[in-house]
């Protein structure tokens, strides 16, 4: 697969579809009727419990990576938190996340197997590969046996976007329309682009402390987005670890979380960087 033949890949219309209603729904913040400072502190609460528990903790460091491990009960829920984010199916995420690390470290030809290349730029890297259905995506089951087979992550798998529906329809039930604004639309816009940060921003910004094959960096201002995710050439270099700040100063909230875990018992066996 070239990048040549990879621009005739067919438009992903449902997902270009939802990520056009979720962005739309955000702008409604922009009314003032809309605006509610209890809302907009439930969704930084729920920026966290999503973005920082849900995808980076639960689907990346520990479903991805298995850089440490933690009780079936909490694994289960930092992977419901997970979804909450709407990012797709648990299995689908976990199993394009491997892709990048297998062909991103590959030649320059065969990194177009990497679902968002950073060669093809920012913005393919950030958001334009979602725009289209990915030839990774056959390559997904092989990547995943270890959830596929597991009915907690077929369920995720499967109702991702119900389980949101479900939690918009409760919001508006009980706390009004504002807070469907900002707990859903405003937070799901926010943590998709930190998130899709990783993708694009630390591939071109920032410094590399170790000789990767990939383009990977560290990034201070992403890290703070994104609990630690920021420091990606740390972790491209030591995919396994579940401490990517290495340097005392690169502050990793998620790592610290793990630590917390590790001091109540319910993070075992947490593997760190060789360095």
């Amino acid at each position: 697969m070239t990048i040549s033949a990879q621009k005739k890949l067919e438009y992903n219309w449902p997902h270009l579809i939802s990520l056009a209603i979720v962005h739309i729904g955000a702008l409604f913040a922009a009314l003032p009727s809309n605006f509610n400072w209890t809302a907009i502190a439930v969704a930084a609460v729920f920026h966290w419990i999503t973005g920082g528990l849900g995808i980076t903790l639960g689907w990346h460091r520990l479903l991805t990576h298995r850089s440490f491990q933690a009780p079936k009960w909490l694994e289960y829920f930092l992977a419901f938190c997970g979804a909450l984010a709407c990012q797709g199916g648990v299995i689908h995420w976990v199993g394009l996340h491997r892709l990048h690390h297998i062909h991103s470290d590959e030649t320059a030809l065969n990194r177009d197997l990497d679902p968002h290349n950073a060669d093809r730029g920012f913005w393919w890297s950030h958001l334009a590969w979602m725009f289209y259905k990915s030839p990774a995506n056959e390559e997904i089951p092989r990547c995943t046996k270890d959830l596929s087979g597991d009915k907690f992550y077929q369920f995720l798998q499967d109702y991702f976007l119900l389980i949101q529906i479900a939690f918009g329809v409760l919001l508006w039930l009980t706390l009004g329309w504002s807070f469907v604004v900002w707990v859903i639309f405003v937070r799901l816009v926010a943590v998709y682009h930190c998130t899709w940060f990783v993708n694009s921003a630390t591939h071109k910004f920032g410094y590399r402390t170790y000789e990767t094959t990939d383009s990977s960096t560290n990034c201070w201002w992403v890290a703070l987005l994104t609990y630690g995710e920021g420091w990606h050439n740390n972790h491209h270099a030591f995919q396994y670890s579940a401490r990517h700040g290495l340097k005392w100063w690169e502050i990793d909230f998620t790592w610290m979380t793990i630590q917390l875990l590790q001091a109540l018992g319910l993070a075992t066996k947490v593997k760190l960087a060789d360095k």
